[in-house]
């Protein structure tokens, strides 16, 4: 065991436009940011490991109404949420996923349960349920997940085709953006005992219908982990994630034509997703603690942790 660890997370790729962000809302991510940095951070401090601390993370950006996961998950078609989630471990490449739920408190916890309970990787919509039910997962009313916000958010799409990416707006003419709250999140860390893990969680679209996934549950398109490559997770544009394979890609790059994260990881995000009309971001970390956080949006809402001190809590492009 060595002592060095590494966590980063994310909240979500695209941004309020940077004028509209007062400084008041930017204290209050940021803070929400840096209490899952730290609930990660001590995990790993502790010699936990680094699937436990991805989990922590999420847990509480999921617990955060500020972004879309958990209790701040975004309104579909019919006025439910719809939530997903995932989580793997680099050490052993096991992994969860799942899709469709409603009411569960923390999704990316029925996720890992589906990783070590069930005997299988993905689960969705009634059988999912059914699964948390046998678990004892913590369920909430309907109540816990509304927010103002959120609902508006939908009022002013509902009854109509349009869908909303949480990070974008409905359409150029779209107001939304000015008041709009992002984001899936994420963490990826790496242990003291030199394994990695990923973990993702969202709400999906706003306005979302016929039971649409996006790539946050998918183990490949928004969350992987490998201890001989990199641990990843995904936000953005979900469609063209799944499209693009990319948390997947990310790793291939660096196994099979040797880049290391951080080229891999450009070349993904600021090469490949585009070229097929996909924006957002990712967080990456490897096996020897390096970090890479590229997005191609105005921001991404990130922090980062080393064991060596160093640290950042960002939106904006620096």
């Amino acid at each position: 065991m060595n002592n060095t660890y590494t966590i980063a997370i994310h909240g979500g790729a695209g941004t309020l436009v940077k004028g509209l962000m007062t400084e008041a809302l930017e204290a209050k991510y940021k803070e929400a940011l840096q209490a899952a940095l730290d609930a990660g951070s001590k995990v790993l401090e502790n010699k936990g490991t680094a699937i436990d601390a991805v989990e922590a993370a999420v847990i509480v950006l999921e617990d955060s109404p500020l972004f879309n996961a958990g209790k701040g998950s975004v309104f579909t078609n019919t006025g439910t949420h719809e939530m997903d989630a995932s989580i793997m471990d680099g050490k052993n490449l096991e992994a969860g996923g799942v899709s469709l739920i409603t009411g569960v408190k923390n999704p990316v916890s029925l996720s890992r349960d589906i990783m070590e309970k069930s005997d299988h990787v993905f689960l969705a919509g009634e059988g999912a349920m059914k699964f948390a039910a046998s678990q004892g997962t913590k369920l909430e009313d309907e109540a816990y997940f509304y927010d103002e916000l959120r609902y508006q958010q939908w009022q002013h799409i509902k009854g109509s085709d349009t869908f909303q990416l949480d990070h974008a707006s409905a359409t150029p003419k779209d107001k939304i953006k000015k008041d709009g709250k992002f984001g899936t999140v994420g963490a990826v860390a790496l242990d003291m005992h030199g394994n990695i893990a990923a973990a993702t969680s969202t709400g999906g679209m706003t306005n979302k219908k016929w039971g649409r996934v996006g790539d946050s549950p998918m183990i490949g398109a928004g969350t992987y982990a490998n201890n001989e490559t990199c641990a990843v997770s995904c936000t953005g544009s979900g469609e063209f994630f799944i499209r693009g394979v990319v948390a997947y890609d990310v790793s291939c790059l660096m196994e099979y034509k040797g880049l290391s994260l951080e080229e891999a990881a450009k070349e993904v995000i600021q090469n490949r997703i585009l070229k097929i009309g996909g924006d957002g971001g990712l967080i990456a970390v490897d096996a020897k603690g390096n970090i890479t956080m590229p997005f191609n949006t105005e921001g991404m809402y990130r922090a980062f942790k080393k064991s060596n001190g160093d640290t950042m809590v960002s939106i904006y492009k620096e």
